[in-house]
């Protein structure tokens, strides 16, 4: 009896714990949202903090939307919000907030069979936008080019195009992918495939990261901005952030979070 009424107790006291932990509501990029975030969560739970998160990574759109919307605390973003989503946000009552989180470099990978070791910038406009539909046109040894992009809800997907693209659209064969791991695992199996990625996933088996221009994406390549496909992450929030959600980001770029950031694959912002 006394050992069923301790049992009982310590239910009652898991169960209570469980009750009284707030929740944090993340929602948007793919890029921050597939392994940094969780793994910055369950380090900040790990750390003694009594919170549940609620993690949606759908691309950084639905991020930058969903603070808008106030259906979040905390929005992901690999790019910007345009002026056009600020105005809109503005005129909800919304103060959209940026906050740095990490840099990032888009590296172009191939297949690792592929020949090509390295591309210039205005090769690689080509290709993605379909002026280049050979590899031979690019110095390869030929073949159909298959491109793997992020789809349209993708910060990625429009900050490759400002950056690598002149903001031209892609070539109508582009095939748009979920997320960094899809485009990585797509090229892995095609070998005349080519597409982008984060840091993080430079290193999956079956791929390999061309060089733009003599430089390839790394630490020291997108702190110097000597990679032209560098960019900052970002979180976003409705003004300055309270409560639980204050705490989290001042966890994420103190040196614990930017710990994470590094051991991910992506550059910290100090």
């Amino acid at each position: 009896m006394k050992k069923q009424i301790i049992l009982s107790l310590a239910m009652f006291a898991a169960l209570s714990v469980g009750a009284h932990a707030q929740k944090i509501v993340i929602k948007g990029s793919d890029t921050l949202g597939a392994k940094l975030v969780p793994l910055a969560a369950e380090a900040y739970k790990n750390a003694g903090n009594n919170v549940k998160f609620e993690i949606a990574a759908e691309g950084s759109t639905t991020g930058i939307a969903a603070i808008t919307e106030g259906t979040a605390d905390i929005g992901m973003s690999s790019r910007r919000a345009k002026a056009t989503e600020v105005s809109m946000a503005t005129g909800k009552g919304v103060n959209m907030k940026p906050i740095i989180v990490s840099y990032d470099g888009m590296g172009v990978i191939v297949n690792a069979s592929n020949p090509i070791t390295k591309l210039s910038k205005k090769e690689v406009e080509a290709i993605f936008t379909g002026d280049a539909a050979d590899w031979s046109a690019v110095g390869g040894s030929g073949g159909t080019i298959s491109i793997y992009t992020r789809n349209t809800a993708s910060g990625t997907y429009q900050d490759f195009k400002d950056l690598a693209m002149k903001k031209r659209d892609y070539a109508p064969t582009a095939q748009k992918m979920a997320g960094n791991e899809q485009i990585a695992s797509e090229v892995a199996k095609n070998k005349n495939g080519i597409g982008y990625v984060g840091l993080a996933y430079i290193k999956t088996p079956g791929i390999k990261v061309v060089s733009i221009d003599g430089v390839l994406p790394s630490k020291a390549t997108v702190q110097s901005k000597s990679y032209p496909y560098a960019r900052p992450n970002f979180f976003y929030t409705n003004g300055d952030a309270q409560g639980e959600a204050k705490k989290f980001i001042d966890f994420m770029v103190g040196p614990k979070g930017q710990k994470i950031v590094e051991e991910v694959g992506f550059v910290p912002i100090n």
